[in-house]
C-alpha cells in the first residue's frame, strides 16, 4: 500500500460559496417523492401499500451559485 505525500500550504482565505441543499426522499421502486422521511415511514406502515423500508432512497441536491473570480493582482 502506498500513501500520497502531504505538503503544507499556507491558506490565507477561505472562500464561502452560497449554496442551497435540498433533501429528496423517494421510493426507489415506484419513484414516488415524499415530503420528508416521516411521510415515507407512514407509507411503509400503511398495510394498503407494498412499500417496505428497503424501498427508501435519499438524495441530496446541492445547487451552487455561480462564482466569478478576480484576476490576481500584480
Amino acid at each position: 500500500m502506498s500513501y500520497g505525500v502531504l505538503t503544507r500550504r499556507k491558506m490565507t482565505t477561505i472562500i464561502k460559496i452560497p449554496a442551497i441543499a435540498v433533501e429528496i426522499v423517494k421510493n426507489k421502486k415506484t419513484g414516488e417523492v415524499y415530503a420528508d422521511k416521516s411521510a415515507f415511514e407512514a407509507d411503509v406502515a400503511n398495510p394498503a401499500t407494498e412499500t417496505t423500508a428497503d424501498d427508501f432512497q435519499q438524495d441530496l441536491q446541492i445547487t451552487v451559485a455561480s462564482v466569478t473570480t478576480k484576476p490576481a493582482a500584480n
